[in-house]
């Protein structure tokens, strides 16, 4: 048991250093690439030239007649209440009976 310990404490202490070696090895590219980039100053304001502003998307809105979508239409007058029974109700369907709810109603004089 301490023998895999010790291995993977081992293993562990030499990925870190593998890592650390490899992220200095690449450092001094990254810092001649930026200072590449620093020098000649024009790139950065040739990408935001080149990046216009739009203007948003109009939508077309057509008007029309307004139609009722249930004939016909009722208009209960002042006063008026909804009374409504709500109840359930089985249903059979392919995978089986099932219970659903089911509510009725209609405009009464208030």
């Amino acid at each position: 048991m301490k023998r895999i310990v010790t291995v993977a404490i081992s293993a562990a202490f030499a990925g870190l250093l593998i890592a650390d070696a490899s992220a200095q090895a690449q450092m001094p590219a990254a810092s001649t690439t930026l200072r590449g980039a620093q020098a000649s100053g024009g790139a950065a304001t040739d990408v935001s030239a080149q990046q216009r502003r739009r203007r948003p998307q109009r939508v077309p809105i057509y008007r029309e007649e307004w139609a009722p979508d249930v004939y016909p239409r009722y208009n209960p007058g002042p006063n008026a209440v909804r009374d409504c029974t709500a109840t359930y109700v089985q249903e059979y369907r392919p995978s089986g009976t099932v219970i659903t709810p089911r509510m009725n109603c209609y405009w009464r004089p208030g």
